[in-house]
């Protein structure tokens, strides 16, 4: 029997204690009525909750973001013939995770009498489970959203290095812009106005970023959400037409990338890939949660279509030239100027969503000991440091295509691929569920998962090194020619 089947014996105001809170519990509350723990078992169906095609569109927003633009990128670091190949073996391990964490949630919520779990607290009961663990079964659960904490707070980094980049193109090649969308000899928007540092332009979208987070309910921002959603997908509907109508023949791309090059693409496509956060809160409040895992299936599916198409037909378009995302590389017209901008919007208010899981973690154990004179304003304060903490690392590694594959590499690689397999030997330990052969798998993708970590978080750091280096050279050189 476990040792802390209802009651917990965690401290009062741990930032780990309450349940991680998701995009999800945003913009769809669950209903008015009794905690999750007290009503009728959600699980078994009901009334309230959402349809199989809401939960699908959720899934793939969900998984749809910031790395797919980068994935022609990630193909090119791995080759043309692996690239794929590699995606696809991913996106396979990728969902095989997520059904192992459904797996073990299912399993462990009806063994401690529960409705339903969070990521962290299938962790932490996991580790119950085994005898040896169980006295510190917390650090599983504290360790668990400790990363989802980062990861989240990375993706806000990678916005603001997105957000800056692209608009940073739009205004310097404003004055160049056409109506005609030919393709230049170099597959890029030609910039013909310098401007200001990248990092000037995330200065700029500090205060209204932070405005956009002093959002009191997030369900303010639903029908913005929807907007920006409709605009994402009208532009990478004209994405994939530039790119499938501007491949060049005959097509001479390496195979197969450089070995050092290959970890950037394991971070890059992990980071795309890590949409496993989502997966339970998403399942809990599904009206049918046993149709969960068909929607699973059929949403990672095309995820998966989408993350191999893109990154190879993007690749293929832009070639060598491919930038750290693909709409860096999209030519000087108006029309694809404007998908810049869309995505750029698209992203501005998915940043709100991203900052809710942290900022919901961070800031209540903080609130309860401010009184209530100053809870509005120090909530407020709290958003705005947190806002330009991510602003910082941001103007600190203002490189896109490394932020992504770090952030990867450092976070993704944990939540997707290392965490799952290890929690279902745990789950199952005591129960002889597992033959060898399982377990000897579980332990092949963890270890994946952690060659992935330590080689992805090496070469990206390395090469983040390089980059400023180098770039502190230019600039010497600079003053010394002047």
């Amino acid at each position: 029997m476990m040792a802390t089947s209802d009651v917990d014996t965690r401290g009062e105001g741990s930032l780990f204690s309450d349940p991680i809170p998701s995009e999800m519990d945003a913009l769809c509350p669950s209903p008015p009525g009794p905690t999750r723990p007290q009503r009728t078992y959600e699980r078994i169906g009901g009334r309230e909750g959402t349809s199989f095609c809401q939960t699908l569109i959720h899934l793939l927003k969900g998984n749809i973001g910031t790395g797919l633009l980068g994935l022609p990128l990630a193909v090119k670091n791995a080759g043309l013939v692996l690239g794929p190949i590699s995606l696809l073996c991913m996106g396979v391990i990728a969902v095989h995770c997520m059904r192992l964490l459904v797996k073990c949630s299912h399993h462990l919520s009806a063994k401690m009498d529960r409705p339903s779990l969070s990521y962290g607290e299938a962790m932490e009961y996991g580790m119950e489970n085994v005898s040896w663990l169980r006295r510190h079964s917390q650090w599983g659960k504290q360790t668990v959203n400790l990363f989802l904490i980062i990861t989240q707070l990375g993706f806000c980094c990678v916005y603001f290095v997105f957000l800056s980049d692209n608009i940073k193109q739009v205004v310097e090649a404003a004055n160049t812009t056409t109506f005609s969308c030919q393709m230049n000899y170099t597959n890029q928007t030609q910039v013909l106005v310098p401007s200001f540092d990248s990092r000037l332009y995330m200065l700029c979208f500090l205060p209204p970023i932070i405005l956009l987070v002093f959002t009191p309910d997030l369900r303010y921002l639903a029908p913005l959400s929807l907007v920006a959603n409709l605009m994402m997908t009208a532009s990478l509907i004209l994405i994939y037409f530039y790119s499938l109508t501007n491949i060049k023949y005959p097509i001479d791309l390496p195979k197969v990338g450089r070995a050092k090059d290959y970890p950037l693409f394991f971070g890059t496509a992990i980071f795309a890939f890590e949409g496993i956060g989502v997966v339970l809160p998403l399942e809990n409040k599904m009206q049918r949660p046993q149709r969960f895992i068909p929607v699973l299936y059929s949403g990672m599916g095309i995820v998966t279509f989408l993350y191999i198409s893109l990154g190879t037909v993007g690749y293929m378009c832009f070639g060598e030239h491919i930038g750290g995302s693909i709409t860096l590389n999209l030519p000087n017209c108006w029309t694809y100027q404007a998908v810049k901008l869309l995505y750029c919007f698209g992203i501005f208010i998915t940043f709100a969503l991203q900052f809710y899981v942290p900022a919901e973690i961070l800031i209540p154990p903080v609130m309860e000991r401010v009184s209530q004179r100053w809870k509005t304003p120090v909530n407020l304060l709290l958003r705005s440091v947190m806002v330009v903490f991510t602003c910082a690392l941001a103007v600190l590694i203002p490189e896109l295509d490394l932020v992504i594959s770090l952030v990867g590499s450092v976070s993704s690689s944990f939540l997707a691929l290392i965490f799952p397999p290890i929690l279902e030997l745990m789950t199952f330990h005591t129960e002889g569920a597992l033959s060898p052969p399982v377990a000897a798998k579980n332990v092949a993708i963890s270890l994946i998962g952690l060659i992935g970590f330590l080689a992805g978080t090496y070469i990206a750091v390395e090469q983040i090194v390089a980059r400023n280096v180098l770039k502190h050279v230019e600039t010497f050189s600079g003053f010394s020619v002047q």
